[in-house]
């Protein structure tokens, strides 16, 4: 369903209800922004387009990137700001606005801590398996490693500050007077609408992946792709940028997974794939790098014939993924099949036998294969698991520029006076395409601006 979108100058008659600061979306930008608006002092209000709040984060696995933490101390995990910017950099291939990337790497910590101390957010770190193009072990996630728990936790902390959150609420209308923010109309589930001023507005309503025409438009070889993301993903950020002349960038980049249990629909965390397990096609043969990145897979597993493939892995690896909530689901409902042999295995996923034995069978040991990807000393060993996985679109990573406060930019450069961005309806630090993500970035840029924008500073 595309959005029916609008801006217009503030209604006549004057707003409804009004509000310090306004907040639209109850994700985790949404929700991070609110808890720091609520603590600057600030009359929050936030509404959400959904009956209760989810979004992106709650189909995640609620990881958060940061540098220099209190949990990674405790860990043994030397890290710090300026490392995670030239990683963020380095997959990007300096794509990214360097300001924008240094904004985000040098706030995380403190967005995490606070979260931890203040709103006792349980965060620990991921210490038994790395992330592609992360040099040190930063990715914090609390106990199940599920977006869902980050979504929840954070709603109760909202609900423990007596912040103010309406759902089933719309925004369809953004009211303003030349360069100044003044409100946003709604809809409500029954058709009619409410009006709703303020003297600071955040957007925090995501991104546009659930928008065929503007993924089409923007993003065409992922278009075909399934869509993995939430369906209120509709791109109204996007649409009032082009109305109020706000400015826009990298609109082509975004979060692919090629590692999505099909047709189950189920993530099954890249671990599996960084501890040594591998994709093949139908035919049994690898493809590609899988250490390249699991949102490049996306593509990647798309050109297999059927646009499928088959992450190979074992026991071992099985153990180190059921960290992941997600992970023990896809077992349950029998997606992840095993076999104490590789001919059993090949029978099960309906691989040539033969063919697959080969594959695993030249794999390299402690060197690099002609794909490139170098793989450890531990090869795979019985028993094998194996599970159907396709690609898909997760998430849009361009949008709406913002300046060092999280202000919205004018395509002059200059900010709109009460206008912020953060989170999906932002532009991110993840380049122009899809090789640019490194993992946890959408919702790096979700709490650090939502930090920035709710406090003002």
């Amino acid at each position: 369903m595309e959005p029916t979108v609008s801006a217009a100058p503030p209604p006549p008659r004057g707003f409804d209800v009004s509000c310090e600061t306004l907040i639209v979306g109850a994700g985790a930008c949404g929700l991070v922004a609110a808890l720091s608006a609520q603590e600057a002092g600030q009359q929050v209000l936030v509404i959400e387009a959904d009956a209760v709040p989810s979004g992106s984060t709650a189909l995640s696995a609620g990881l958060i990137p940061a540098a220099g933490t209190r949990c990674q101390r405790a860990a043994g995990i030397e890290d710090d700001a300026d490392r995670f910017a030239t990683d963020i950099q380095a997959k990007a291939r300096q794509e990214n606005d360097q300001d924008l990337v240094d904004l985000l790497a040098s706030h995380a910590a403190e967005v995490i801590d606070w979260l931890a101390e203040v709103h006792g957010l349980p965060f620990s770190v991921v210490t038994d398996f790395d992330y592609p193009g992360h040099s040190r072990r930063r990715m914090h996630g609390l106990p199940t490693r599920s977006g869902a728990e980050l979504i929840d936790a954070l709603r109760s902390a909202c609900e423990a500050a007596g912040v103010d959150i309406i759902c089933d609420r719309r925004a369809q209308v953004l009211h303003h007077e030349g360069r100044s923010l003044k409100g946003v109309t709604v809809r409500r589930p029954d058709g009619g609408e409410e009006s709703i001023g303020c003297d600071r507005l955040i957007l925090a309503c995501n991104g546009f992946g659930g928008n065929r025409a503007l993924v089409s438009h923007y993003m065409p070889d992922i278009a075909e792709g399934l869509w993995f993301g939430h369906d209120g993903n509709r791109g109204e950020a996007v649409l009032w940028a082009e109305a109020i002349g706000a400015a826009t960038q990298h609109l082509g980049a975004y979060q692919g997974h090629g590692n999505v249990a099909h047709p189950h629909g189920i993530l099954i965390t890249w671990a599996v794939i960084t501890e040594g397990g591998v994709q093949v096609n139908r035919d049994g043969h690898r493809f590609w790098n899988e250490a390249q990145g699991y949102s490049e897979a996306a593509r990647a597993v798309l050109s297999q014939p059927g646009g499928e493939a088959f992450a190979i892995f074992d026991a071992r690896i099985a153990a180190i993924a059921r960290q992941f909530e997600d992970f023990k689901r896809a077992e349950r409902l029998g997606a992840v099949v095993t076999s104490d042999t590789l001919q059993g295995l090949a029978e099960r996923l309906g691989l040539p036998a033969a063919q697959l034995v080969a594959t695993l069978e030249t794999l390299p040991v402690d060197a690099v294969d002609t794909f490139g990807r170098r793989f450890g000393a531990q090869r795979l060993t019985p028993p094998y698991c194996g599970v159907r996985v396709t690609g898909a679109l997760f998430h849009t990573q361009g949008g709406l520029r913002v300046n060092g406060s999280a202000q919205v930019l004018h395509r002059d450069g200059t900010p709109f006076d009460g206008l912020f961005a953060g989170g999906g309806a932002a532009c991110g630090v993840s380049g122009k395409g899809d090789a640019g993500y490194l993992s946890g970035n959408g919702l790096l840029s979700a709490v650090v601006l939502g930090r920035i924008a709710g406090r003002g500073t």
